[in-house]
């Protein structure tokens, strides 16, 4: 169902910090017309953390409805509370998401066996198809490859999100999941490599402001034509990069505002690009062949 290049799309916010509903409905739309191949609602990319629990579900519910079927819509649903997490999943079904994404547990530090009866639970719990997902910068947890592995047997779980950077990971875990188990990368600097390693998609950071070169990268490197994904990423490298010049979403949320394609907004702790990044992030764009 899922695979190719699928964006972590941002949650545009006005000024005041309050959900930009109108732009959040011109991305959709944009991500459509690029031929995005799915959407991520509400990951970390959508500040996830910062939103309520009412604010998380209606931007999910939002999405689904702005997407009006033309491309799937992941819900992310994950939370360091497993009834929390429960709950969100639940409200993505109910709003009609096509699967869920549940990032690990942050902050409280559980253990391998921790991991595993988190997702074990959700997946028991709500019936329908999850992803989970690894990010140990974000959350000072790692998930190995064999945890990976065990859930890759459990009913609902469809899939994992490996944002841990390496494309050692990617081919642990080709090696140890079962072949009709997704493994994406979170990874945006290591996809290229992660997808001929093995891994069927990017949950991509950059997407958002150059979603039509993305695709058409994780399409070539899909079919295994290495020159021609080469030659794409290639023009996505620096770009890469300098989305997380500071913490994202911070340089991407930034760019889509020079793109004329959201305000202003982004909620506090996180602020606006400093000023001394500007032209590094405005060059990647350039070089990405994004027109400001």
């Amino acid at each position: 169902m899922f695979q190719g290049s699928i964006v972590a799309i941002v949650t545009p916010m006005l000024e005041d910090e309050s959900v930009d509903f109108d732009s959040l409905e011109s991305l959709v739309k944009f991500h459509i017309q690029e031929g995005t191949d799915a959407i991520v609602s509400v990951g970390t990319t959508g500040e996830s953390a910062t939103l309520s629990m009412e604010e998380h579900s209606t931007v999910i519910q939002k999405t689904i409805e702005f997407a009006n079927n033309e491309i799937p819509i992941i819900a992310g649903t994950g939370a360091n509370s497993t009834t929390e997490a429960i709950e969100l999943t639940r409200n993505a079904k109910q709003a009609g998401a096509l699967a869920c994404l549940l990032v690990t547990p942050y902050y409280n530090k559980p253990p391998q066996e921790g991991l595993y009866q988190h997702f074990k639970k959700i997946a028991e719990t709500v019936d329908i198809p999850q992803i989970i997902y690894n990010v140990p910068g974000r959350t000072s947890v790692d998930m190995t490859a064999e945890t990976t592995a065990r859930l890759a047997h459990v009913d609902n779980i469809i899939g994992t999100k490996e944002a841990r950077g390496t494309v050692e990971r990617i081919k642990e875990l080709v090696a140890l999941c079962p072949d009709n188990f997704k493994i994406f990368t979170g990874d945006d600097g290591t996809a290229m490599d992660s997808i001929l390693a093995g891994a069927h998609g990017n949950i991509s950071v950059t997407a958002n402001v150059a979603p039509g070169l993305m695709h058409q990268m994780c399409k070539a490197a899909l079919a295994n034509d290495k020159i021609t994904a080469k030659a794409l990423n290639d023009q996505l490298s620096d770009l890469n990069k300098l989305l997380f010049i500071e913490s994202s979403p911070i340089p991407v949320k930034w760019a889509l505002q020079q793109m004329g394609l959201i305000k202003s907004g982004i909620r506090l702790p996180l602020v606006a690009l400093n000023q001394n990044c500007h032209s590094d992030v405005t060059n990647g764009l350039k070089a990405a062949g994004i027109s400001l």
